[in-house]
């Protein structure tokens, strides 16, 4: 059986679930990989048959999407132009992880499309839903990446073909320790914003993780990092607690490893509010955004030994499995 297994490149979960994925599609035939997107800080560590820049969101720095930016690089000519020519029917099954190249030329040319990702889990009424509705953004999450059939990743099993977290390996086999920092990972906000900000915190240490430096540095009890998986899952594995956005792997990272979580959503970013709401009905505390307002609600949560600790079993296999059979694996 040949196997494209096509992944979204904005951001960095995409890839990291990946990591933990492709050796168990390569056990069911011939694979290639395929990502487009061109916002991921970390790199995959397997070679890539194809690459595009894709349909790209991409951050600002003020807690949300830079839609100047993202309406400015994505060319709707050169997208329709990679689906026409896309060759999907080279294979027999299409595993997407919110890829919208192949999902739609597979969609066009009738190929047996598969969507295993967290984002397809969004779809069903039973999960926890955002306060307000957003159409475009509801929009979005249905047409997107159009599949015939979806596994899904959510932060409980709400609903069938649901289940619970890639937790990557480094993550299940590393030791975890309680050091004395916190770590922040919030990609759409300058580091520039956040220091100033965080100081506000007396007598805690950060450890800083952005998008918009490229070297680090340090002010005080406050340490600023270019975003590196390594030096990352170091940080999280030694902190008390993460602050971060209400994306997905880095949250249930952080619930895994039994550390204090406090996530904000992300403006413009319809997924992150989704998942903000299910986090809330964990006991996981929202923040609303980073300002000088909030400074208070981050003392608290400093203040709080309060933690929800959930054991993720290890279901990527059968997750994967689920898909390829619903690809028409047999």
């Amino acid at each position: 059986m040949k196997i494209l297994y096509a992944i979204q490149g904005t951001g960095n979960g995409h890839i990291s679930r990946a990591e933990d994925i492709i050796p168990i599609l390569r056990q069911y035939g011939r694979l290639d990989i395929f990502v487009s997107g061109a916002q991921a800080d970390i790199k995959l560590d397997y070679p890539l048959k194809y690459k595009s820049r894709g349909l790209s969101f991409y951050f600002g720095k003020s807690g949300g999407i830079d839609l100047f930016k993202t309406f400015k690089q994505n060319s709707s000519k050169e997208v329709y132009k990679e689906i026409k020519n896309f060759p999907v029917d080279k294979y027999d099954i299409i595993i997407n992880d919110f890829e919208p190249i192949s999902a739609w030329a597979a969609k066009k040319r009738e190929i047996p499309c598969v969507s295993l990702s967290h984002q397809s889990a969004l779809l069903s009424p039973r999960v926890p839903q955002p306060k307000h509705f957003d159409p475009v953004g509801e929009w979005i999450l249905k047409n997107y990446a159009p599949a015939n059939a979806a596994v899904s990743f959510h932060f409980a099993k709400f609903d069938e073909n649901m289940y619970t977290p890639v937790i990557r390996s480094s993550i299940r086999e590393a030791t975890p320790s309680e050091g004395d920092h916190y770590t922040v990972y919030l990609p759409a906000y300058d580091d520039r914003k956040l220091v100033p900000l965080l100081m506000k915190v007396p007598n805690v240490r950060w450890h800083i993780f952005s998008k918009h430096t490229h070297k680090p540095y340090h002010i005080g009890k406050l340490s600023v990092y270019p975003v590196n998986k390594d030096e990352f899952a170091a940080s999280l594995l030694s902190c008390k607690g993460i602050l971060c956005g209400a994306g997905f792997e880095t949250p249930a990272e952080a619930l895994y490893l039994g550390k204090k979580l406090l996530v904000v959503p992300m403006k413009k970013q319809y997924e992150q509010h989704y998942n903000a709401a299910a986090l809330k009905s964990i006991d996981v505390p929202v923040l609303k955004n980073v300002k000088k307002k909030r400074i208070d609600k981050i003392r608290e949560w400093i203040e709080s030994d309060k933690r929800v600790e959930i054991n993720y079993e290890n279901t990527t296999q059968e997750a994967v499995e689920k898909a390829l059979k619903l690809g028409g694996y047999k």
